[in-house]
């Protein structure tokens, strides 16, 4: 089944102390179903954890490409 990619955010391009929130602002406008991809220079391992607190059951995470340059998530809405 394809996704459906609402946006890309490219995390580089936001400054650190704003990514996260960011991030989790934009994914909170997304509709069940829907996706966004994250882009990152580095695994974005530490938001996820943060998914998973602050939006257990939420959300889904896929990566698309691992490195070692660029990391591309889909981040889907349930």
């Amino acid at each position: 089944m394809a996704k459906e990619i609402q946006f890309t955010i490219n995390a580089p391009e936001i400054e650190a102390k704003y990514r996260h929130p960011f991030i989790l602002e934009s994914f909170d406008k997304l509709k069940s179903g829907e996706y966004l991809e994250l882009q990152n220079d580095h695994d974005p391992r530490p938001l996820r954890y943060q998914f998973m607190q602050e939006r257990t059951d939420l959300f889904s995470w896929e990566y698309l490409e691992e490195g070692p340059e660029i990391w591309r998530v889909a981040i889907g809405k349930l």
